[in-house]
C-alpha cells in the first residue's frame, strides 16, 4: 500500500485532526469535544488524539493482528490508562472519530467509527464511500442532547472512554483485488460534499490527480466564501464555518507489488 497524505488546522485554529500510514494501514482521526463545557478531563483534545494515535499504530503494527474493533478496542483502553486521574465517565471527555484500512493478506478490512467517511475507487472504477452516520439520526443537535447520546444505544458511538464504541461503527472486508484505491477524510473534507456540491467521484478523482492537500486547499477556499452574499453561497451554512481538514490516499497494490 502506498499512500500520500495532508492535514491541515481550520484558519487561525489547532488541528485537532490526526492521521497514521504504515507499510499496510492507514488512519484518520478527527478530534472533538463541546467547547465551555466540563470535559472532567484535564487534556485537551490533541493530546487525546495524539495518545489514541500511538495506541492504534502499536496495536495495527503487531505481528499476529487482531480485527480492526479489537484493535480499536484496545487502543481506547490503553488512552484510558493514560489518564487515570481524569472523570472518563464525564460524557464530555474529549473523543475522537477513528476511520481506519487494513491489508492483510488477499483482503482489505475497514473500521469507520464516526462522521469521518472512507471512499473506495473498485478494480471496476466504480466509487462508493462509507461513513458512519449514527450522529445524523440525533432527535436533537443542542449540547446537552449530543452529550446524552453520546456512546450510548440509540444514539451515537466515538472514541472516548467507552472501549465498546470500537463495535459499534461500519466495519467490512473487502478482496483486495476488488480495490484499487482507498481516500480517508475528515468531515472538513468531506464537506466539499456535503455542503458545496461535489460528487464522491470527484473527491476521488481530485485526490488522485492533484493530492490530498488540493482538497483542502478547496475546502477551505469554499469555506471562506460561505456566507459571502456575493458569492455561491450566500446562505449560512449548519456548523462551523471552517474545519480542521485531513485526507489520506491509499494506493492497493495489485498481487504483483506486494
Amino acid at each position: 500500500m502506498e499512500q500520500v497524505s495532508a492535514t491541515m488546522p481550520a484558519p487561525g485554529g489547532v488541528n485537532d485532526d490526526s492521521y497514521l500510514v504504515g507499510p499496510r494501514f492507514a488512519a484518520v482521526l478527527d478530534g472533538c469535544t463541546d467547547p465551555g463545557r466540563d470535559s472532567g478531563c484535564e487534556h485537551d483534545v490533541p493530546w487525546l488524539v495524539s495518545r489514541l494515535s500511538a495506541h492504534l499504530a502499536s496495536g495495527l503494527s503487531a505481528a499476529r493482528p487482531s480485527g480492526l474493533p479489537d484493535v480499536v478496542a484496545q487502543a481506547i483502553k490503553a488512552t484510558m490508562a493514560d489518564h487515570p486521574g481524569c472523570d472518563l465517565t464525564n460524557p464530555d471527555s474529549p473523543s475522537s472519530t477513528v476511520t481506519v484500512l487494513r491489508e492483510i493478506d488477499d483482503e482489505v478490512e475497514y473500521l469507520v467509527l464516526g462522521d469521518s467517511p472512507l471512499v473506495f475507487e473498485h478494480a471496476d472504477g466504480g466509487v462508493r464511500h462509507l461513513v458512519d452516520d449514527q450522529v445524523d439520526h440525533l432527535p436533537g443537535y443542542s449540547f446537552d442532547e449530543v452529550a446524552h447520546w453520546r456512546n450510548r444505544d440509540g444514539g451515537f458511538w466515538v472514541a472516548a472512554a467507552v472501549p465498546e464504541a470500537a463495535y459499534r461503527g461500519v466495519h467490512g472486508v473487502l478482496q483486495r483485488d476488488d480495490v484499487r484505491r482507498a481516500l480517508l477524510v475528515t468531515d472538513g473534507v468531506s464537506r466539499l460534499v456535503d455542503r458545496y456540491g461535489w460528487s464522491w467521484n470527484r473527491l476521488m478523482e481530485t485526490a488522485v490527480a492533484e493530492g490530498p492537500r488540493r482538497l483542502i486547499a478547496a475546502v477551505h477556499a469554499e469555506d471562506a466564501l460561505a456566507g459571502d452574499p456575493d458569492g455561491p453561497w450566500p446562505q449560512p451554512v449548519r456548523g462551523k464555518r471552517f474545519d480542521d481538514a485531513t485526507a489520506v490516499l491509499c494506493q492497493i497494490a495489485d498481487s504483483s507489488g506486494r
